[in-house]
């Protein structure tokens, strides 16, 4: 299969422009390397991931860094901490931009340690598994937006794909869009390496298989409240324990965590985050979805395709450069609101999936698996007008409709393939 161009490139090589180093960070196997290495073909390529490198690179960092040295990738970088001192010297010392290039495997731990060595002297970049625009090869870059102006746009090049729950089933790693690599077989690999990698580097695991079963049951409550208590009853761990392992996961872009939105004036809004897996083929294997069908109509296709939007808005934000961490987040409150459901009326909880934050504007979205929708649905947007000090937008129900439409004034319809 050839390369599939990824759209944070141009991001990548402006960074590399303007910063003396860069840090491209993100979960295994999302194609860093692959990137890398098409990008910067005349940076001399380190893998610290060699144990005899990763040994000389912890115990001998400044002979380390003089035989190796910019311009330079260090790839798995997060295995010599030790490193980023040095690198902090050696950029204090330079002149020259895009001395070195540094990737790993666990974003939010190498952020952090970046961060702190080499505030203003690194650009930060993270890459997500592949998204639906650069599987289709569309060079679309716009972060998504429920708009009218961002509708018109992606008019132009949006297509439909051919099977959206074989895409959902499959997820986005890049070596899975190599039709001959056995889906299951990827998995396996991937969580047994994940184990004895990652999470034995970034905590002191006793029982991989315990660690697991944990990874099992968070896939099973992916698009659903953190419930740490109910995880812990279930693999007969406690909730303290239960809490680290999210850390894990989160600090190793398994899973992303979104958080709530509770502005002081919604005083009943439920303070708990959201876990969702970042990428719904890895989700699909721990859970046992074992084909695209058997997923589309299980008892749990709602939450995949609502976790599948997810995380594809978060990437049309990633792949720009965005840290989505401050514009993103759900609301779901106490007040109850009649629902209509088989001619039956019922109380909910009232509760809106997705909260975009720009300039200063709310843009709240519905997500929704069925082609037709209505916009009786989206009745639990009027709360944010209680909200002053912002300005409430246009809303959408993101659904697999076959085109993009008005349901009233102030609310789109949005086909999941415009994300």
């Amino acid at each position: 299969m050839d390369y599939i161009k990824r759209a944070i490139e141009d991001i990548a090589e402006h960074s590399d422009k303007t910063f003396k180093s860069i840090l491209i960070t993100g979960a295994r196997q999302t194609g860093k390397t692959e990137m890398i290495k098409h990008l910067f073909p005349d940076k001399k390529f380190v893998l610290i991931d060699d144990p005899f490198v990763e040994d000389q690179a912890n115990n001998n960092p400044n002979m380390f860094m003089m035989l190796n040295q910019p311009p330079v990738v260090y790839d798995e970088v997060q295995r010599a901490p030790g490193l980023f001192r040095y690198i902090k010297i050696a950029c204090d010392e330079a002149t020259d931009r895009g001395l070195f290039c540094l990737s790993g495997s666990q974003p939010l731990e190498l952020m952090e340690k970046a961060s702190e060595s080499l505030s203003g002297r690194i650009g930060i970049i993270e890459m997500a598994p592949l998204s639906a625009r650069e599987i289709d090869r569309d060079l679309f870059n716009m972060p998504f937006l429920p708009t009218m102006e961002y509708v018109q746009e992606r008019n132009k090049t949006a297509k439909a794909p051919k099977n959206l729950w074989e895409r959902i089933h499959r997820g986005g790693y890049p070596e899975l869009q190599k039709t001959d690599v056995d889906w299951g077989v990827f998995f396996s690999s991937y969580v047994k390496t994940y184990l004895e990698r990652d999470v034995r580097k970034l905590s002191a695991v006793q029982d991989l298989n315990d660690f697991r079963r944990f990874m099992v049951a968070v896939a099973a409550r992916t698009g659903q409240m953190v419930n740490y208590s109910n995880i812990a009853d279930e693999i007969g761990k406690d909730q303290t324990t239960v809490k680290s392992w999210m850390s894990i996961l989160e600090a190793s872009g398994i899973v992303y965590l979104l958080e709530p939105y509770t502005p002081s004036v919604l005083n009943r809004a439920i303070k708990t985050p959201k876990v969702y897996f970042r990428d719904t083929g890895l989700a699909a294997y721990l859970t046992r979805w074992l084909s695209p069908d058997t997923l589309a109509n299980g008892a749990m296709s709602g939450e995949f395709f609502e976790t599948y939007v997810i995380s594809e808005i978060l990437k049309s934000y990633s792949n720009r450069g965005i840290d989505y961490r401050y514009c993103v987040s759900y609301y779901r409150g106490r007040d109850k609101k009649k629902v209509k459901k088989n001619g039956e009326t019922t109380f909910v909880e009232s509760e809106i999936d997705l909260i975009i934050e720009e300039n200063g504007t709310l843009y709240p979205i519905e997500i929704k698996k069925n082609t037709s929708v209505t916009a009786d649905e989206t009745s639990a947007f009027l709360v944010l007008d209680k909200v002053e000090e912002k300005k409430r937008g246009t809303g959408a129900i993101i659904c697999n409709c076959p085109q993009p439409g008005m349901l009233r004034e102030n609310i789109l319809q949005i086909p999941v393939w415009y994300i």
